[in-house]
């Protein structure tokens, strides 16, 4: 393979978020990469056998997705969460079926009656059962939590019921079995607790939790509590399926050609992990986390509590994030990008590629990634907008100026660095005015717009000319003839007033 002759990919590939069970209602993680763009990804820039490197790696859907095609996946993440999904997805692979299955029909036979028993007990009951189980530490939560205190995000009743099951859990022989349904236990923990609010006019089990929409722990006025068994019964249903789906890739590439895939998994901050894997990396697919909003391992909290998966101040401080419990500043997030982008490119080989998913609406955060990139050697060959999935953010649909989507940068490590001027001149207005008079459709998607401007900016090495507020972009676009569509959350263009005459009189 000449990687050096690879065609980029240059067009949006169309997102199926639930066509693969391993990573679609498995576990919910904040942030998820559509499965089938990723695979596409890793299958153009690399070849069988290559070393193929997330360094945040997230719940695991590159190293996974590279694992399945014979690659070996690197996954990487600070969040003990996230290492915990990443390898108990990739650790179905071990095991026999049968055995997870035998294993499930065994923890109900010890577990459901008691659980059941848990939802008709007295007060008097619960409190003696409380004293003869053991319960996770009582820790503190993130100051912006409706409750002080870990225990407080559950009901006694569940609180209780998960200890039940995760007690019979922890008991089991069979390791695979084990990890399988420890992970399909920890998976109810986000239906099981107070933050967890049922979805309008859907069935009471349909909803999510505060958690993953307004990114806090924020209890439900009227909290729901589910039938514990049975929300239980339904993850460890869909871990069976992604076991069974799992099997059935490695087996497939058995038969026609052979099996060689690996998983491996570190914890490390990748400007550290850069010098362990300096100059060995064949393709690198990212999303690093996109500034504010999330603050992943407070989030996480109520996994890594009870899951005794320890989190201290020193990991904190190195979260790429804007805010959280130690109030990371925005110039040390723009800063620590940079620089993650440069260790990147230290761990590359050279001619190889790398893609970063990327969206926000910080010029900085854009300008942080391109320059540095293009100075430690890379050089920019695709960007490309995955705008228009199904998927969008409640932000999204409350407020047009909310960007939602993201554009996938891939650079090439030429190894030759190129320090870019930074004052070049730029007519924002001028530029959207071009984009929209080239657009061959009566619709845009707002991000797809705004990504196109970045780019020609970085062209000029113009980018802090887009230091502007979304309501001067959107006055920009209004002006050249475009209105938002509401139900559509895009741009349309307004139809011509000659036009507009014979549709009224018609």
């Amino acid at each position: 393979m000449n990687y050096s002759h690879i065609k980029p990919i240059e067009r949006p590939i169309r997102a199926d978020r639930q066509g693969a069970r391993r990573h679609y209602g498995v576990h919910p993680y904040f942030t998820r990469r559509p499965y089938n763009v990723v695979r596409d990804y890793i299958t153009t820039y690399s070849k069988e056998g290559d070393r193929v490197l997330d360094p945040f790696g997230g719940s695991g859907v590159t190293a996974i997705e590279a694992f399945l095609e014979n690659r070996v996946g690197i996954h990487n993440d600070i969040n003990p969460l996230a290492n915990f999904i990443a390898n108990g997805i990739a650790n179905l692979s071990f095991g026999d079926l049968s055995d997870y299955e035998a294993t499930l029909i065994s923890i109900a036979e010890a577990c459901k009656q008691k659980i059941n028993s848990v939802a008709k007990a007295s007060s008097h009951e619960l409190d003696q059962l409380k004293q003869a189980i053991k319960l996770p530490e009582n820790v503190r939560l993130p100051k912006n939590a409706d409750v002080d205190r870990y225990h407080e995000l559950f009901s006694e009743k569940q609180l209780l019921s998960l200890a039940i099951l995760k007690e019979a859990i922890d008991r089991l022989e069979n390791r695979s079995a084990r990890g399988g349904l420890l992970l399909a236990w920890s998976a109810t923990l986000a239906k099981l607790n107070k933050t967890f609010l049922s979805a309008e006019g859907r069935a009471e089990s349909r909803g999510g939790s505060s958690i993953f929409s307004i990114y806090r722990y924020k209890i439900a006025k009227d909290p729901v509590e589910l039938p514990v068994w049975e929300t239980f019964h339904e993850r460890a249903t869909n871990v069976l399926k992604a076991k069974m789906e799992i099997d059935q890739a490695i087996q497939l590439k058995k038969q026609t050609g052979g099996w060689m895939g690996q998983f491996e998994s570190h914890a490390e901050d990748v400007e550290d992990l850069s010098f362990r894997f300096a100059g060995s990396i064949d393709y690198i697919f990212t999303d690093p986390p996109y500034g504010g909003h999330i603050s992943y391992l407070d989030l996480s909290t109520l996994w890594n509590s009870w899951l005794e998966l320890p989190v201290n101040n020193d990991t904190r401080q190195k979260e790429l994030i804007v805010g959280g419990e130690l109030n990371l500043t925005e110039e040390l997030y723009v800063n620590k990008l940079f620089k993650s982008v440069h260790a990147c490119l230290r761990m590359l080989k050279k001619d190889r590629w790398l893609s970063i998913v990327f969206q926000h609406w910080n010029p900085a955060y854009f300008e942080a990634i391109l320059s540095s990139a293009t100075e430690s050697g890379a050089e920019l060959k695709a960007a490309v907008s995955q705008v228009g999935d199904p998927i969008w953010s409640m932000h999204k649909k409350k407020n047009h100026s909310v960007l939602a989507g993201e554009m996938i940068l891939t650079f090439q490590h030429t190894g030759t660095a190129n320090k870019r001027r930074r004052r070049g001149k730029f007519d924002v207005c001028e530029a959207i005015n071009a984009i929209l008079e080239n657009t061959h459709s009566n619709h845009v998607f707002g991000e797809y717009l705004f990504n196109k401007v970045i780019i020609e900016a970085w062209k000029k090495s113009a980018i802090p000319s887009l230091n502007m507020s979304r309501e001067e972009f959107i006055d920009i676009i209004k002006h050249a003839g475009w209105h938002y569509d509401e139900e559509n959350h895009y741009w349309a263009k307004d139809k011509p007033q000659i036009e507009m005459l014979f549709s009224h009189a018609s």
